[in-house]
């Protein structure tokens, strides 16, 4: 009896050896998936160098010496060259010629003003508030033209990578316009869109 049983468990033993040893063939390596490649940020702000030009329209108080103010609609044209320091600063020169229709008294109406302009601001993430000021020039219907300089401060922001939209306002004067003896100060709110090349 003991030779059987011992016979028995030695058959068990043999059967039941590969169920414990595991599988013979060793399993497919796991296929390794790569990472994909990582997506370069986009700049969190525009590189402003370059030319631009474009277009701006708005609204124009026109005050002389001894005259009631008025009111006018004002738009032109407008371009200039901009450079990007990459450090936050961007400084700039452009030029704006503008048409406008605003009574200086009963005297003369103010027709074109002309820019030349210089501009340095801060970016602020795709936008850039910015100070400018420089050399204007004015004419009228009948009491001629003069040279006088302006002050302002505006906002650009970059819309695409080409177009950007902005505001400015801007405070002129001329003094003694055309020898006249009556000083003209004027104020200028305006939009504006620019592309840039």
């Amino acid at each position: 009896m003991l030779k059987t049983t011992t016979a028995l468990a030695t058959v068990t033993a043999i059967f039941a050896a590969p169920a414990f040893a595991g599988n013979v063939t060793e399993p497919a390596p796991e296929p390794v998936i790569e990472a994909p490649a990582p997506v370069p940020a986009a700049p969190l702000s525009p590189n402003w160098t370059g030319f631009y030009g474009g277009g701006q329209l708005g609204w124009a108080n026109v005050d002389a010496d001894g005259f009631d103010d008025d009111d006018s609609l004002i738009g032109g044209l407008t371009g200039g060259y901009d450079y990007d320091f990459q450090n936050g600063f961007v400084v700039g020169a452009g030029l704006d010629y503008d048409f406008l229709d605003a009574d200086i008294g009963n005297v003369a109406t103010a027709e074109e003003v002309f820019r030349a302009k210089l501009r340095g601001g801060y970016k602020i993430g795709r936008g850039l508030a910015y100070a400018t000021g420089g050399y204007a020039w004015a004419d009228t219907d009948n009491l001629g033209d003069d040279d006088g300089y302006f002050v302002g401060a505006g906002y650009e922001h970059m819309v695409t990578e080409q177009v950007s939209l902005g505001g400015e306002v801007l405070y002129h004067e001329f003094e003694d316009f055309n020898g006249s003896g009556s000083d003209v100060e004027a104020t200028t709110v305006q939009a504006r869109a620019t592309f840039r090349f």
